[in-house]
């Protein structure tokens, strides 16, 4: 027998469908009851309706990006509507275009399937807005960034704020703080009732700080002697020491080249070597070993060649806008220049700014107040240097004045540069001129004309001062979460390149704007904050904790810096370090890029392959990987094994992997095997046939330590099984060569080294 939820007769059936329809009737009238209710007289534009019309309709229809000729920034514009007529009639919102459409649920439109309708509260307010004659404030012009929502930034954002000084916490820990540094980072573990790791060992502590200034290991002397002085400033003096060291430069040079996406080829199918930029390179070296001034930096690249005291090192210094790809055979030379373009702002923004305006090219920035127009006033500084294809994309020799690699001006009053929509070349918009970035309108102001008689337009020297003018709000805070991000392996920022809506918020705001506001202070010197960040106690600590396990589930990532993070050595510092410890590293400085040996097989597929690859001398060969070629169509793959950069696009931050190549790679490849021979050889020769104490002074050259009991014991075993197996196959050779040759063990293993060699 069939059940139903009302009897089977007529009459009750028309009970039952009554009955429904009052009990949705019913529950309709309690949820309208629920709602607020929106009355004309409560209608407040700023507090409802440009909220709305801010964050559903300005993306499309603002001054920048004007879809469908509609302007909804200011009432006037409102009410000439667009390309269909009147948008809005005041007073009568069913005649009203605009409205119709987003009662339709036409407006906004759906984005990637997903249906963007206004809410029935939404829809309500503007057509009570409407009906009451939609009043607007006169002289207001929405801004689509002017606050930060759930989806966006706005000017309001934290990177864009003025940096300012803040005062020094106090804590209870003030033995532990050397510095304020300590103080922040304190204050903020004591909120969780954390602490700071214990000190770390002095024998640890000095190859800590041999490899983050200098990029290679103390010696076994060097380390016995940093931890026998027990002087109040033996530290203070090792960092002094080190700073001034001229391998220092070639250290830290090696992160900046990441950022500006140094490469000494061109990329694509011919890589055409980028003749002399290898000189960009030790540019970068000095200014380290220098420590020029960071405004003074950032304005040799951009404008060395604008710069009052112009000479050939500055115009080598603007090698840094033309370090990126360059592609010789485009398949629209007229559309691949304006990819040049892009990729200049690119370096520019995110190297000195952290910002990406180049996601502006095409229209508003989705996520940063970044309009579209504010990328085309920055490629405008470009645009009046683009030389075109006429010398691997920029200037020859003869515009430049010096045989250097660098860039410069056409002329000192440069074409239009229009707008593109949509950025298609073949829709030019408005013509845009020079400007900065209108999300800091404190700085924006007019842009002065070149000197009488310049050759130049001196842009490009305006945009630099920009940049460095410390009311600038990101430029300190990108330079100094850099220095933070290589002391430590995590910066404050943990998106380095990027201080936008899609970064990492800062793990101690604080800290980051008293670091900004020192560096400016002291006169923009990098080695003055590097000594300020090593001589904190944060710095000296040790990367294990008593309370490890209890810390570890309240801060896995280590945001809070409770200890020191582990750090896996670099490609460059791995390679040299092999070198130091071997005894065959080539400490000379500057100079042509050597070519490391590359097996034929790591060269297939290149384009002419005959010349693709130099020769260089093993002596060479033994020098910083610093000085190493980098053809962007073939790295060496030792190094992009161990996480060498991209050198396509900017790289602030490297991978780090840990991966079963990594292991193949130290056990197989032809310069470990070099190194391993070489060192074997130093041992030898350091401590004769004394196998114990070769051991030891293996262990002490390549870990900086003594070998445990363990480990000693077992590295002798080890080494005499070694010693045996080769000798037993010598001797087989030499028998079936009728040979009567004797061979003792260690013998054996002395003269298959060399055979390898």
């Amino acid at each position: 027998m069939a059940h139903s939820l009302f009897p089977s007769c007529t009459c009750c059936h028309k009970f039952g469908a009554h009955f429904f329809r009052w009990t949705l009737l019913i529950a309709g009238l309690l949820l309208a009851h629920a709602l607020p209710v929106v009355r004309a007289e409560d209608v407040d534009f700023q507090e409802q309706v440009a909220p709305i019309l801010t964050l559903r309709c300005l993306t499309c229809h603002s001054e920048s990006t004007v879809e469908g000729g509609l302007n909804l920034t200011h009432r006037a514009a409102l009410l000439a509507g667009g390309d269909t007529g009147p948008a809005l009639v005041a007073g009568k919102p069913d005649e009203s275009h605009l409205f119709k459409r987003i009662v339709a649920g036409e407006m906004p439109p759906t984005e990637n399937g997903i249906s963007q309708k206004l809410s029935a509260e939404e829809i309500a307010v503007l057509r009570l807005w409407i009906e009451s004659g939609s009043p607007w404030p006169e002289e207001l012009t929405l801004n689509p960034f002017a606050t930060t929502s759930d989806v966006r930034a706005g000017l309001d954002w934290w990177s864009l704020q003025p940096v300012q000084r803040p005062e020094v916490p106090e804590v209870n820990a003030g033995n532990r703080v050397q510095n304020p540094i300590d103080a922040f980072i304190l204050a903020r573990l004591e909120e969780h009732a954390m602490a700071m790791a214990p000190p770390v060992g002095r024998r640890k502590l000095i190859r800590r700080v041999y490899f983050d200034l200098l990029g290679l290991p103390p010696t076994p002397e060097q380390s016995d002697a940093f931890v026998a002085d027990e002087s109040p400033k033996s530290y203070e003096r090792l960092i002094d020491k080190l700073l001034s060291s001229k391998h220092y430069g070639e250290r830290w040079a090696r992160f900046w080249l990441d950022v500006v996406r140094y490469a000494e080829s061109s990329g694509y199918e011919r890589d055409h070597p980028k003749p002399n930029i290898w000189r960009y390179r030790d540019w970068v070296i000095r200014a380290f070993n220098d420590d020029m001034p960071y405004d003074r930096f950032v304005a040799e690249q951009l404008a060395g060649d604008e710069v009052p005291w112009r000479d050939e090192q500055t115009v080598i210094a603007t090698g840094m806008i033309r370090a990126g790809t360059w592609n010789d055979e485009p398949n629209d030379p007229a559309d691949y220049l304006y990819e040049r373009l892009e990729d200049m702002v690119h370096v520019s923004s995110s190297a000195f700014l952290g910002l990406t305006v180049k996601c502006a090219r095409c229209h508003d920035h989705k996520f940063d107040p970044i309009r579209q127009t504010d990328y085309y006033r920055l490629a405008s500084f470009f645009w009046a240097g683009y030389i075109g294809q006429s010398h691997h994309g920029g200037p020859s020799t003869e515009q430049l004045g010096f045989d250097v690699f660098g860039w410069t001006d056409k002329s000192s009053v440069p074409e239009p540069f229009c707008l593109l929509i949509k950025g298609d070349r073949h829709r030019p918009g408005a013509v845009v001129e020079p400007g900065f970035l209108s999300a800091i309108p404190e700085l924006d102001r007019p842009l002065y004309s070149p000197p009488a008689g310049s050759k130049t337009s001196h842009r490009r020297l305006q945009f630099a001062h920009w940049i460095t003018e410390k009311r600038n709000p990101l430029t300190a805070r990108v330079l100094v979460n850099r220095l933070w991000q290589h002391h430590f392996g995590k910066a404050i920022v943990r998106s380095p390149n990027n201080f936008g809506f899609k970064s990492d918020p800062p793990t101690h705001p604080q800290l980051l704007d008293w670091l900004a506001a020192e560096f400016m202070d002291g006169d923009w010197k990098i080695k003055r904050l590097h000594k300020l960040i090593m001589m904190s106690s944060v710095y000296r600590q040790a990367s294990i904790h008593p309370e490890q396990d209890s810390y570890v589930d309240m801060d896995f990532e280590n945001r809070r810096f409770w200890r020191q993070n582990r750090r896996r050595l670099d490609a460059e510092a791995l390679r040299d370090a092999m070198l130091e410890v071997s005894g065959q590293l080539n400490r000379s400085v500057g100079g042509r890029s050597f070519y490391p040996r590359a097996s034929s097989e790591a060269l297939e597929g290149l384009s002419n392959k005959g010349n693709a690859w130099g020769r260089s001398s093993l002596s060479d060969r033994c020098r910083r990987s610093i000085y190493m070629v980098t053809r962007r169509s073939r790295l060496l793959p030792l190094m992009t094994t161990f996480d060498f950069s991209d050198t396509t696009l900017p790289c602030a931050k490297r991978d780090v992997t840990t991966v079963a190549p990594q292991a193949l790679a130290m056990m197989n490849n032809h310069f470990v095997h070099a190194q391993s021979t070489a060192l074997a050889q130093r041992l030898e020769a350091d401590r004769g046939d004394d196998v114990e104490a070769q051991v030891i002074r293996a262990w002490r050259l390549v870990l900086g330590r003594l070998p445990s009991p363990k480990e000693r014991s077992g590295a002798m075993e080890h080494l005499a099984q070694q010693h045996n197996h080769f000798a037993a196959m010598l001797s087989e050779q030499t028998a079936s060569g009728g040979g009567d040759q004797v061979l003792k063990p260690r013998d054996g293993l002395r003269l298959w080294l060399r055979a390898d060699q």
